[in-house]
C-alpha cells in the first residue's frame, strides 16, 4: 500500500495535515534533546522512516547526529534517499529497508530512537516498541509521534469531522487512491493515550511525558528505556 502512494506521500501529508505534520516532526526532533556539543557521532534510529522527513529534520537540528532510518516500504525509502542527497546529508543520514519488529542492531546501540506516524501500521506493535527500547541506551530518549482521535468540544468535533470525512475524500480525489480511507480507519482503531502509555511501559519504555497536539489530532509520547519514571501531560 505504501509503495503505491509513495510518489505522492509527502504532498498529501502537507495537504491533509494543513502543514501540521512538519511542525509536529520539528517538535519530535526538539524533545530528543541530543548533546549538540558531542565530539563523536550521536547515533539516532528513526523507525518507519518513510520518505525521511524526520530523519532529515533530526540531522539538520543536531550537527553531531548520525541518523539511520529504516522502513518496510522500498518505494518510500527510495524517495527518501533522493531527498537526503538533495539536502546534502548523505554523509549523516542512511535509509534502508528493515522490519521494525526485528531491528538488525545490537543492544543499546543508539543514543535515541524515533517513530513518526508509523507505530499504528506495525502488525506487532508491542514487539516494535520492545525492539526500540532494546537498541536504545539507558537514559536515551525514545519519541513516538502518532495521529490520534481528536478531543471533545467544538474544535475536537470539527477535527474529527475533518479526519473521518474530509481526509478520505481529499485523499481519494487528489491521489486517486482509496488507501487514504485506511488512514481514517487506522486512526480510529489506535488506542487512547493512557492505554498506549501502558503499552509502552509494558514494552520496557518508561514514560516521561505525553503531549496532545492540535486538539488531539496528533500525540507525542516521550519515554526512555529503564530510568526515572515521571509523567507529564500538556496540550500544544
Amino acid at each position: 500500500m505504501f509503495d503505491r502512494i509513495a510518489a505522492r506521500y509527502d504532498f498529501m501529508n502537507r495537504i491533509i495535515s494543513l502543514g501540521g505534520d512538519q511542525r509536529w516532526r520539528r517538535l519530535a526532533a526538539e524533545v530528543l534533546e541530543l548533546d549538540a556539543s558531542a565530539r563523536g557521532p550521536v547515533r539516532v534510529l528513526d523507525v518507519a522512516s518513510g520518505t525521511g522527513d524526520l530523519a532529515i529534520e533530526i540531522a539538520r537540528r543536531y550537527p553531531a547526529a548520525a541518523v539511520h532510518g529504516i522502513d518496510a516500504s522500498r518505494g518510500m525509502t527510495e524517495i527518501g534517499r533522493r531527498k537526503v542527497e538533495q539536502a546534502g546529508l548523505g554523509d549523516r543520514v542512511t535509509l534502508s529497508d528493515g522490519d521494525a519488529q526485528e531491528l538488525p542492531f545490537p543492544n543499546r546501540f543508539f543514543d535515541a530512537a524515533t517513530i513518526a506516524f508509523g507505530i499504528r501500521n506495525i502488525p506487532d506493535r508491542d514487539r516494535a516498541l520492545f525492539e526500540m527500547a532494546r537498541v536504545t541506551r539507558p537514559g536515551g530518549r525514545v519519541v513516538v509521534l502518532e495521529a490520534g482521535e481528536p478531543s471533545a468540544g467544538l474544535m475536537g468535533l470539527l477535527a474529527r469531522f475533518y479526519i473521518h470525512v474530509v481526509v478520505p475524500f481529499v485523499g481519494a480525489l487528489l491521489a486517486g487512491a482509496e488507501e487514504y480511507r485506511y488512514l481514517e480507519r487506522s486512526i480510529r482503531a489506535f488506542p487512547p493515550v493512557a492505554e498506549f502509555v501502558r503499552t509502552m511501559a509494558a514494552a520496557g519504555l518508561e514514560p516521561i511525558e505525553t503531549r496532545s497536539l492540535t486538539f488531539g489530532a496528533c500525540n507525542l509520547f516521550l519515554a526512555q528505556p529503564a530510568g526515572e519514571k515521571t509523567v507529564a501531560g500538556a496540550d500544544a
